[in-house]
């Protein structure tokens, strides 16, 4: 089914029915996208010596979450957009992994390495409900 004929009814914080007109309407992109923004912030205070090691790894996994978000859902189906949530979902796996390294390497504190869990966790929850949702 095509998604520009289907309409999408997901809920906002509030738990109002939203209509979906474009990929900035969905909660899950909006947090992601803040996400990137704490990410880049948070690794800015790595060593040098990793800008291209695990600080770079960290930005493109977090990064590939809502840009697969914002291209599935400029798919023309909604197996298509299904597809990319998936590829959204195993960035959200490595980032995971690559927060485990920082901490293990001292680049972050626990309190940070728990700050960004949750996120990725809450993330994961959404993708995994908005790909639930498509397939009713």
């Amino acid at each position: 089914m095509s998604l520009s004929t289907r309409h999408i009814s997901l809920f906002t914080n509030n738990l109002k029915p939203l209509q979906m007109r474009t990929h900035k309407d969905l909660e899950v992109w909006k947090l992601s996208i803040e996400f990137v923004t704490e990410l880049y912030s948070i690794t800015a205070s790595y060593p040098k010596d990793e800008l291209y090691g695990i600080v770079s790894q960290i930005r493109r996994s977090a990064i590939s979450v809502p840009s697969n978000i914002a291209e599935g859902f400029g798919r023309n189906t909604t197996g298509e957009l299904n597809q990319f949530l998936g590829i959204s979902k195993g960035s959200l796996a490595e980032l995971e992994t690559l927060i485990e390294i920082s901490f293990n390497l001292k680049y972050i504190d626990g309190e940070t390495k728990e700050r960004i869990l949750v996120t990725i966790s809450q993330l994961f929850r959404m993708i995994t409900g908005l790909k639930k949702s498509l397939g009713k």
